[in-house]
């Protein structure tokens, strides 16, 4: 038996996707939006994680490292995400957090299916139609915490704001939206968000 813990926002398809997997006999199913991630992973220890990268919540930057962590007995649970191709951005953090697997949400649910026995076997497993994406998301210019910052940014958030949230000081803040602008070739702060929405990075 497969443990499945998916991860969605939004509840209509969260219910619908869980419903369906429940039918399989292999797979024994919990759902839960983002914010219910830290106490699931302790009590149901999946043996995969399927995740939505699109979160409602922590200013839109999904909190992958929850889903990863070791249970008592230090298994990690193997992550599968569900993202499209114009989001390399989103890509590139299910990468650097060691996802196996890649799920296009605009394919088919029997996408998902498979993408769960693969994973939950160690393999990895790709949609060929996220191939685009993966080629944006390794000519993105900007690192991973300059792309948190910049996402802090584009949700309103103040340097002190996000110098709290991912415990920086202010100058640090600072220089990572001076670098973000000078990459982006920006002309400032809110023109690097413009940019960057654009290129599908946030």
């Amino acid at each position: 038996m497969i443990r499945v813990l998916l991860v969605h926002d939004e509840c209509l398809v969260r219910s619908v996707l869980a419903e369906w997997l429940r039918g399989e006999p292999d797979l024994a199913v919990h759902d839960t939006p983002w914010r219910g991630v830290p106490a699931l992973v302790r009590s149901v220890r999946p043996d995969v994680c399927a995740a939505d990268l699109e979160c409602a919540d922590s200013y839109g930057i999904p909190p992958l490292g929850e889903l990863c962590r070791p249970g008592p007995d230090r298994a990690r649970p193997r992550l599968l995400v569900l993202s499209t191709a114009n989001r390399p951005g989103l890509l590139k953090r299910a990468v650097e957090a060691g996802a196996l697997g890649y799920v296009d949400k605009e394919s088919s649910p029997q996408n998902l299916l498979r993408g769960i026995r693969r994973v939950a076997q160690g393999e990895r497993f790709v949609n060929d139609s996220l191939g685009f994406g993966f080629l944006r998301a390794a000519e993105m210019p900007l690192t991973r915490r300059e792309l948190s910052v910049l996402t802090l940014a584009a949700e309103g958030a103040s340097v002190a704001e996000i110098a709290g949230s991912l415990h920086l000081s202010h100058g640090t803040v600072r220089n990572y939206m001076a670098a973000i602008t000078r990459k982006t070739g920006a002309r400032n702060r809110i023109d690097a968000i413009r940019i960057s929405q654009g290129q599908g990075w946030l």
